[in-house]
């Protein structure tokens, strides 16, 4: 049913001749190491692009925590304001997993905070924007922050972090996260970005899938 469903949809998408100049993909594969810092410490890594307009960034975590008080936390910075949109995702068996924004004027806020089965490994988070519909994320299984309206915000670098104490043990031992990012401007031609509109539907139903193997 599932094969059914995206051939249903994709088989017209290649019909269309898809180009977008607008169109930016960057994939970014980030190592367990990067995570052992602090907050402070952190560097702030630039991205080849500036991701503007409508963009989507999706997190594979593949990392092996090393410690239950570790996390992973994935930190995307605004081009021009200093804006910041937050990350976190903790180890197993709780898996909690928050999302927090930073704006000028309000400070740092958290929008989402679940201390328990907050992300799923065996799915992808999305974080998704548009300049009309505002901020969108899905932790691999839901929809946990839906249209959240936080200004204009264009990525142009990201940092991460895991341990909270300069002294605290290693944060996560091995493994990586891999960040894919995807952007432009549907108005030049919104059949560019048809395939990607698939790929996080099918993820959501992928998530709804485990989750009523594992319930049944």
């Amino acid at each position: 049913m599932l094969i059914l469903f995206m051939g249903f949809f994709i088989t017209p998408v290649f019909a269309q001749e898809i180009t977008n100049p607008s169109l930016i993909i960057d994939s970014i594969e980030v190592p367990a190491e990067k995570f052992n810092v602090v907050l402070r410490d952190t560097p702030i890594t630039s991205l080849n692009a500036v991701h503007a307009i409508s963009w989507q960034v999706t997190i594979d975590n593949n990392l092996l925590y090393a410690n239950p008080d570790g996390n992973a936390v994935l930190i995307l910075h605004d081009s021009k304001s200093g804006e910041l949109i937050e990350v976190g995702m903790g180890p197993k068996p709780d898996n909690k997993f928050w999302v927090a924004v930073t704006t000028p004027k309000e400070g740092y806020v958290v929008v989402h905070s679940n201390l328990e089965r907050g992300w799923y490994p065996e799915t992808k988070s999305i974080i998704s924007y548009t300049d009309k519909a505002g901020l969108t994320i899905n932790n691999g299984a839901r929809i946990v922050v839906t249209n959240l309206d936080i200004g204009e915000f264009a990525i142009d670098s990201y940092s991460v972090f895991g341990k909270e104490g300069s002294t605290d043990p290693p944060a996560v031992s091995s493994g990586s996260m891999i960040l894919d990012f995807m952007s432009g401007d549907p108005a030049q031609n919104v059949f560019a970005f048809f395939p990607f509109y698939v790929a996080a539907g099918v993820g959501l139903i992928v998530g709804v899938l485990f989750l009523t193997k594992k319930r049944s």
